[in-house]
C-alpha cells in the first residue's frame, strides 16, 4: 500500500491521499474480497461538496458502491479513459478493458518508482 500510495500521488499529482480499507459488509464492502481505496486529492478538492470529510460521505453514498458500478459498466460498456481524481461530476464508470489498461499502466509507473 506505501508503494502504490507514492506513485499514485506521483501520477496523479496529489498533494494528500485518504486510505480506506473495507474488510466485511458492516464496513462498506460492496465486492466480495478485501480491498483498499487509495483516494488522490488535492487542496480544496472538495470545497463544493461541503469541505475535506466530504470524502466519507461519497464513499458511503451510492458513488462509492463499486459493486452497483461494476454492474452498470458490464450492462452498458461505457468508455472513458483515466478521468481525473477531481472531475467526479463527470465520471462515469471504467469497463474492466479501461480498468486492466490503467492496472498495467500503474504497475509501469510503480516499477519506475523502485528503480
Amino acid at each position: 500500500m506505501q508503494r502504490v500510495s507514492r506513485t499514485i500521488e506521483r501520477v496523479y499529482k496529489a498533494s494528500s491521499l485518504n486510505i480506506a480499507i473495507q474488510d466485511g459488509e458492516d464496513a462498506g464492502q460492496s465486492v466480495p474480497h478485501v480491498h483498499v481505496h487509495i483516494i488522490p486529492r488535492k487542496h480544496a478538492d472538495l470545497d463544493h461538496r461541503g469541505g475535506l470529510d466530504a470524502i466519507y460521505q461519497m464513499m458511503d453514498g451510492e458513488e462509492g458502491d463499486i459493486g452497483a458500478h461494476m454492474e452498470e459498466v458490464n450492462k452498458s460498456k461505457t468508455r472513458t479513459m483515466f478521468p481525473a481524481p477531481d472531475a467526479d461530476d463527470q465520471r462515469k464508470p471504467r469497463t474492466e478493458e479501461e480498468m486492466k489498461e490503467e492496472a498495467k499502466w500503474l504497475a509501469e509507473e510503480i516499477q519506475k518508482d523502485e528503480s
